[in-house]
């Protein structure tokens, strides 16, 4: 029983078998066997974790190998090694990522945390809205964001989509990303900004 459950798989079942089988007869040479066949198993487990990429399911099925083996160091060295390289590698990659996030400038208009961002527009001064727009240009270009523009007239859409493409085609004119829009003849114009998602 206890082998098929190493055969299937079900290595802490097997495990708890193992514990009940040495209680009951300390002096069993069965138990010896069937305690490496286990550690293989578990060793075994850790290799294909990490060939998945599950780092920690591999330090957990190594950590069995070893209570299990204390005497074979031999026999979880590789793993270990690979389970280091593995965990390096990880904190790398998290570690270039931040710098990645600390390397974009500040955000101009946008929230760069939220969802998006609703940016009222000022219509009535055609400086300010320009400035407006130009900062929401950087922030599209900086946080890669698709925007919907809202109007309360639809003839005032193109218009607005035009002059907002013009400065982010001018900062970057290979960016992929979506501008729409929508009419709401209840609110002003805003300028709805949405962050690409990490």
């Amino acid at each position: 029983m206890l082998r098929q459950n190493i055969a299937s798989g079900e290595l802490a079942t097997a495990e708890d078998q193992l514990n009940t089988l040495q209680a009951q007869s300390p002096a069993d040479p069965a138990a010896d066997s069937l305690q490496r066949e286990l550690a293989e198993a578990y060793l075994q487990r850790s290799q294909v974790s990490l060939q998945k990429g599950d780092v920690n399911a591999a330090a957990t099925a190594l950590a069995r190998a070893r209570a299990l083996m204390p005497k074979a160091p031999a026999l979880v060295g590789g793993v270990n090694g690979a389970i280091t390289q593995a965990r390096k590698a990880e904190l790398e990659q998290a570690e270039a990522a931040l710098k990645a996030a600390e390397a974009k400038p500040a955000a101009k208009v946008i929230d760069p945390a939220a969802t998006s961002t609703p940016v009222a527009l000022d219509t009535t001064h055609i400086r300010k809205m320009q400035a407006q727009l130009d900062d929401i240009a950087t922030d599209v270009v900086n946080y890669n964001c698709d925007v919907v523009i809202q109007v309360p007239r639809k003839a005032d859409a193109p218009w607005l989509e035009a002059l907002l493409r013009k400065r982010v085609n001018k900062l970057n004119p290979a960016l992929e990303w979506k501008l729409s829009h929508r009419v709401d003849r209840a609110q002003p114009a805003i300028v709805i900004v949405s962050p690409a998602k990490p």
